[in-house]
Protein backbone atom coordinates (compact mmCIF):
# COMPACT_ATOMS: atom_id res chain seq x y z
CA UNK A 1 0.00 0.00 0.00
CA UNK A 2 3.15 1.92 0.40
CA UNK A 3 5.30 3.09 -2.85
CA UNK A 4 8.78 2.05 -2.85
CA UNK A 5 9.73 6.01 -3.12
CA UNK A 6 7.99 6.60 0.24
CA UNK A 7 9.76 3.76 1.96
CA UNK A 8 13.00 4.64 0.82
CA UNK A 9 13.14 8.27 2.49
CA UNK A 10 12.41 7.07 5.84
CA UNK A 11 14.94 7.08 8.26
CA UNK A 12 14.82 3.56 9.53
CA UNK A 13 16.13 2.64 13.33
CA UNK A 14 17.01 -0.68 12.72
CA UNK A 15 19.27 -2.74 10.35
CA UNK A 16 16.21 -5.15 9.87
CA UNK A 17 13.56 -2.49 9.20
CA UNK A 18 15.74 -1.26 6.81
CA UNK A 19 16.46 -4.15 5.15
CA UNK A 20 12.89 -5.08 4.75
CA UNK A 21 12.00 -1.96 3.83
CA UNK A 22 14.54 -1.84 0.40
CA UNK A 23 13.53 -5.42 -0.62
CA UNK A 24 9.83 -3.81 -0.50
CA UNK A 25 8.44 -3.42 -3.88
CA UNK A 26 5.31 -3.15 -6.32
CA UNK A 27 5.27 -6.94 -6.49
CA UNK A 28 4.89 -7.73 -2.83
CA UNK A 29 1.27 -8.43 -2.42
CA UNK A 30 2.00 -8.00 1.92
CA UNK A 31 4.62 -7.32 4.65
CA UNK A 32 5.60 -11.00 4.99
CA UNK A 33 6.10 -11.09 1.33
CA UNK A 34 8.17 -8.20 1.89
CA UNK A 35 9.91 -9.69 4.54
CA UNK A 36 10.76 -12.68 2.99
CA UNK A 37 12.13 -11.37 0.16
CA UNK A 38 14.83 -9.77 2.52
CA UNK A 39 15.36 -13.09 3.39
CA UNK A 40 16.44 -14.67 1.01
CA UNK A 41 18.09 -11.92 -0.66
CA UNK A 42 20.22 -11.83 2.80
CA UNK A 43 20.53 -15.06 2.15
CA UNK A 44 21.70 -15.02 -1.29
CA UNK A 45 18.81 -17.00 -2.82
CA UNK A 46 17.61 -15.47 -6.53
CA UNK A 47 13.65 -15.27 -6.28
CA UNK A 48 11.21 -13.90 -8.39
CA UNK A 49 7.87 -12.80 -7.20
CA UNK A 50 4.71 -13.08 -8.94
CA UNK A 51 5.16 -15.59 -11.97
CA UNK A 52 1.96 -16.19 -13.21
CA UNK A 53 1.88 -20.31 -13.54
CA UNK A 54 -1.18 -22.10 -14.75
CA UNK A 55 -3.05 -19.02 -14.26
CA UNK A 56 -2.79 -17.65 -10.93
CA UNK A 57 0.65 -15.65 -9.73
CA UNK A 58 2.90 -18.13 -7.28
CA UNK A 59 4.41 -15.36 -4.85
CA UNK A 60 8.02 -16.70 -5.56
CA UNK A 61 9.66 -19.16 -7.85
CA UNK A 62 12.75 -20.00 -7.19
CA UNK A 63 14.73 -21.00 -10.60
CA UNK A 64 12.67 -23.11 -12.82
CA UNK A 65 10.84 -25.60 -11.33
CA UNK A 66 10.68 -24.29 -7.50
CA UNK A 67 7.51 -22.21 -6.34
CA UNK A 68 7.51 -21.02 -2.54
CA UNK A 69 4.05 -20.03 -1.64
CA UNK A 70 3.40 -17.81 1.58
CA UNK A 71 0.07 -17.97 3.71
CA UNK A 72 -0.96 -14.74 5.70
CA UNK A 73 -4.11 -15.01 7.12
CA UNK A 74 -5.44 -12.09 5.28
CA UNK A 75 -5.77 -13.99 1.89
CA UNK A 76 -5.70 -17.60 3.48
CA UNK A 77 -8.18 -17.83 6.25
CA UNK A 78 -11.23 -19.40 4.84
CA UNK A 79 -11.16 -22.61 3.73
CA UNK A 80 -12.63 -21.84 0.11
CA UNK A 81 -8.77 -20.07 0.27
CA UNK A 82 -7.39 -23.03 0.98
CA UNK A 83 -9.07 -25.05 -1.44
CA UNK A 84 -8.18 -23.31 -3.73
CA UNK A 85 -4.19 -23.00 -2.82
CA UNK A 86 -4.73 -26.93 -2.23
CA UNK A 87 -6.36 -26.73 -6.07
CA UNK A 88 -3.40 -24.85 -7.85
CA UNK A 89 -0.56 -26.86 -5.52
CA UNK A 90 -1.67 -29.91 -7.08
CA UNK A 91 -1.89 -28.69 -10.63
CA UNK A 92 1.67 -27.45 -10.25
CA UNK A 93 3.01 -30.27 -9.12
CA UNK A 94 1.45 -32.09 -12.08
CA UNK A 95 3.54 -30.27 -14.42
CA UNK A 96 6.56 -31.46 -12.65
CA UNK A 97 7.14 -28.12 -9.80
CA UNK A 98 7.99 -28.32 -6.49
CA UNK A 99 5.85 -26.76 -4.20
CA UNK A 100 6.68 -25.42 -0.70
CA UNK A 101 4.24 -23.55 1.32
CA UNK A 102 5.11 -21.30 4.20
CA UNK A 103 2.90 -19.64 6.83
CA UNK A 104 3.11 -16.37 8.62
CA UNK A 105 4.93 -17.38 12.09
CA UNK A 106 7.48 -19.83 9.74
CA UNK A 107 8.53 -17.12 7.96
CA UNK A 108 8.40 -14.21 11.03
CA UNK A 109 9.89 -16.50 13.73
CA UNK A 110 11.60 -19.47 12.23
CA UNK A 111 13.15 -17.91 9.01
CA UNK A 112 16.53 -20.52 9.74
CA UNK A 113 14.14 -23.50 8.77
CA UNK A 114 12.73 -21.91 6.29
CA UNK A 115 16.25 -21.03 4.87
CA UNK A 116 17.07 -24.70 5.35
CA UNK A 117 13.69 -26.41 3.87
CA UNK A 118 14.82 -24.01 0.72
CA UNK A 119 18.53 -24.35 0.56
CA UNK A 120 17.62 -28.80 0.92
CA UNK A 121 15.43 -28.41 -1.94
CA UNK A 122 17.46 -26.44 -4.36
CA UNK A 123 20.95 -29.14 -3.39
CA UNK A 124 18.49 -32.09 -4.42
CA UNK A 125 17.83 -29.74 -7.90
CA UNK A 126 14.21 -29.43 -7.30
CA UNK A 127 15.01 -25.70 -9.05
CA UNK A 128 16.25 -26.78 -11.78
CA UNK A 129 13.60 -27.74 -15.06
CA UNK A 130 14.64 -31.47 -16.34
CA UNK A 131 17.13 -32.38 -18.53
Amino acid sequence: MVHPDVLARVVWRSPRAARVARAAGVLSDSGLESHFCALLATAGIPLRQQVRIEGHDVDGLIGERLVVQLDGFAFHSAAKDRRRDLDHDARLVLRGYTVVRFDYAQVMFDSATVLDRLRVAMAQGLHLAPR
